[in-house]
């Protein structure tokens, strides 16, 4: 139906660049609701329809829920109090805002690996993912810890060499599935060992690793920040790994 200034939906819909199906649910939610034909039923928009859409568009683009939305169309102005809940919506936005951040780094590095391994077990890869996901619990468990300056030097990593370190955990978790079983002081599993070890000492630097020498932090809290990383191997694969680790750190201090 053509009026002067009417719409029918289709047109509203060309005119206004939101979709017909999203139209029908701000109208069955009382965000948006037009003029209905008396006989038809079709729905009739006029150029006030547009001046109520622009404020919905406006309102989601500010960060507020369509329920909320519907409460702040009936106010005919705003005063400084509606302050108070845009600083809210703002903080949300940041903490989505690091959320975005920090999955398009872990994104970064998942795919950098797959095309340098060509394939990863599952089982490895989201013990990876879990560990990027969690960093910055991590960093807070540090900043409680242990000296402030550890956690923040350790935050000052590259993308870089965390992505080496990766490699490496990598690589050592396929070892460990080859060569689990085998004496822990089996060359192979003791040349896996070393090749980690100076590999993660490589990523710390002589500096960080005195620093993490030199903290003294309780059975208790080291457990928690294990229970932020789960292991991908089996307990009985964690415990021969730990005992080859152990191993390896014996001998070097009698070398």
């Amino acid at each position: 139906m053509k009026r002067t200034n009417t719409f029918s939906i289709g047109e509203f819909s060309e005119k206004t660049g939101i979709s017909i199906r999203t139209l029908h649910y701000y109208d069955e939610m009382g965000l948006l609701q037009p003029e209905k034909h008396p006989t038809s039923g079709h729905r009739i928009y006029k150029h006030q329809d547009i001046l109520t859409l622009q404020k919905i568009v406006s309102l989601k683009f500010l960060g507020y829920s369509l329920d909320k939305i519907l409460h702040l169309l009936n106010e005919s102005s705003f005063t400084v109090d509606l302050n108070e809940t845009l600083s809210l919506h703002f903080q949300a936005l940041e903490k989505e805002k690091e959320r975005i951040e920090q999955s398009m780094t872990a994104i970064k590095r998942v795919t950098k690996l797959l095309e340098v391994e060509g394939e990863v077990d599952s089982a490895i890869l989201f013990t990876l993912i879990h560990s990027m996901q969690t960093e910055n619990i991590q960093k807070e468990w540090m900043k409680r810890h242990m000296q402030a300056d550890i956690a923040e030097e350790l935050s000052k990593k590259t993308e870089e060499e965390k992505a080496t370190l990766d490699q490496t955990f990598i690589q050592l978790a396929k070892e460990v599935k080859q060569l689990y079983g085998k004496p822990v002081e089996d060359p192979k599993v003791q040349e896996m060992i070393q090749t980690y070890l100076e590999a993660s000492f490589a990523f710390l630097g002589e500096d960080l690793i005195q620093k993490l020498a030199d903290t003294d932090v309780e059975e208790l809290d080291i457990q928690e920040l294990e229970n932020l990383t789960p292991s991908p191997f089996t307990d009985d694969e964690q415990q021969w790994l730990n005992e080859a680790m152990e191993y390896c750190m014996k001998q070097a201090e009698l070398d």
